[in-house]
């Protein structure tokens, strides 16, 4: 049996934030959730220990496993470890994590519990080129782990040691009760370290195995908005890494964010700047142009998006093209082998097949047919001030240039629209509908002049 704890009770201070620092979010999701679910997987237990704005922290995680664990006043890593030791059953390899060490992957804590299960305890370190600030993981001559020695307290030649301690292990449950009884607040701080339980086992001749984590930023602890940000990059370049190995292409995996889930089909492509947020599926053979947002969506087979568009919520057909500089606004349905051009805003719309808007036209709370073609500058005027209506397009219909469609409104089928016109009755279908003034020109007119 595996129990994992983690800490998460810290302020957070130097993240300059109302906010619990493990609330703050890489990819879309907060740092805690990241280690909660990366724990998962291998323990039956999660024990998370919380102490600052702690009930902000249990509302955020989705976890039925964690229990919840308060530590009243912050004494120290030790200290937040004593809280859970309560919980933890003698048997059990006991898995200790940090609410602020996001990245730490899935593949590394089986690795240390398989290392732990063997020898009763393991530590997880890393090989840093600048080690400054960091324990130091001291071994003898056979290589065998004795000690970790805090930056200020390591001599010169500890200093020059470049393994230092993460802070991750995992360890038999009694051996874990025993050492956070033995505990002193023998340090300037008056707090009890978690890291001192390595010097009681060496004295009880525990051989403390060791796993070295091959990538830094998976360890990399989050204490400020610069650590964050670089999280967050880090976190993005890996799952770019993922989806390229799985046949996605990525012009640039510096310039990629998925910030939720990202299912895609064969021979898709990403290019620079695009953002993917909430859940979105993409078909085969889908373009994703520089600097689009895409959020919450569905984009179907040989469809392309084109540069500086937005989708948010909508489902779009195949073989059908969006932008560039479209917007397509929650709840709209776009058909298979349609057009929304440059400028236009579609909202709570559905578009049929072969339909097309192609440029500088406002379209909302629309039901639009098949083969219907809407003219540049064309607005469906849906809302009286107080109430949103619905116009209605069917199949065939051509609405001319620079039109309004005043809601309710119904556009026959293959009905024709003239240009410039504003349209506050219902068309009939396989006719010609416009309203225009009779034009005319006033001789006398001036200009008026700049006072």
């Amino acid at each position: 049996m595996n129990t994992a704890i983690i800490l998460a009770a810290g302020q957070g201070t130097r993240m300059k934030s109302q906010t619990a620092k493990v609330l703050h979010k890489v990819g879309s999701k907060c740092l805690l959730q990241h280690v909660v679910d990366a724990a998962s997987d291998h323990v039956e237990t999660i024990n998370v220990i919380v102490g600052h704005n702690s009930q902000s922290v249990k509302g955020a995680i989705k976890e039925s496993k964690v229990n919840w664990v308060l530590q009243d006043k912050q004494l120290g890593t030790g200290h937040a470890v004593q809280q859970a030791a309560p919980l933890l059953n003698d048997d059990s390899t006991c898995l200790i994590l940090y609410g602020d060490v996001p990245l730490i992957q899935s593949k590394t804590i089986e690795e240390l519990l398989i290392k732990a299960r063997t020898s009763g305890f393991s530590l997880l370190s890393v090989v840093l080129d600048d080690p400054s600030g960091y324990g130091r993981i001291i071994r003898d001559t056979n290589g065998l782990i004795q000690s970790i020695v805090e930056q200020k307290d390591a001599s010169e030649r500890q200093q020059n040691v470049k393994e230092i301690n993460t802070g991750i292990m995992a360890i038999k449950g009694s051996l874990l009760k025993k050492y956070l009884n033995e505990l002193k607040p023998n340090n300037s701080q008056g707090e009890l370290y978690l890291t001192d339980i390595v010097e009681s086992a060496v004295k009880d001749n525990v051989n403390i195995a060791s796993f070295v984590c091959e990538n830094a930023s998976e360890v990399m602890g989050i204490n400020d908005k610069k650590q964050l940000s670089q999280a967050e990059r880090f976190y993005q370049v890996r799952q770019a890494e993922d989806f390229m190995s799985s046949g996605l292409t990525i012009m640039d995996p510096s310039r990629f964010d998925c910030r939720g889930g990202l299912t895609f089909g064969n021979d898709c492509t990403i290019d620079v700047n695009v953002v993917f947020e909430g859940d979105n599926v993409l078909g085969n053979n889908v373009l994703i142009s520089p600097n689009c947002i895409i959020k919450d969506s569905k984009i179907g087979d040989n469809t392309s998006i084109f540069p500086n568009s937005i989708i948010e919520n909508s489902i779009i057909g195949s073989n059908t093209t969006i932008g560039p500089f479209a917007r397509i606004r929650p709840d709209t349905n776009i058909g298979d082998h349609s057009k929304v051009g440059n400028f236009v805003e579609i909202k709570k719309s559905t578009i049929k097949n072969n339909s097309k808007v192609s440029h500088l036209s406002y379209v909302g709370d629309s039901k639009i047919g098949d083969d219907v073609n809407i003219g540049a500058g064309v607005i469906t005027c849906n809302y009286d001030g107080a109430n949103k209506h619905q116009t209605e397009i069917k199949d065939g219909a051509f609405i001319g240039s620079n039109s309004q469609l005043v809601a309710p409104v119904s556009i026959g089928k293959n009905a024709t629209i003239g240009a410039g016109s504003t349209i506050t009755q219902n068309a009939p279908d396989n006719k010609l509908t416009l309203s225009r003034n009779k034009q005319s020109t006033i001789d006398k007119w001036k200009r008026p002049k700049k006072k």
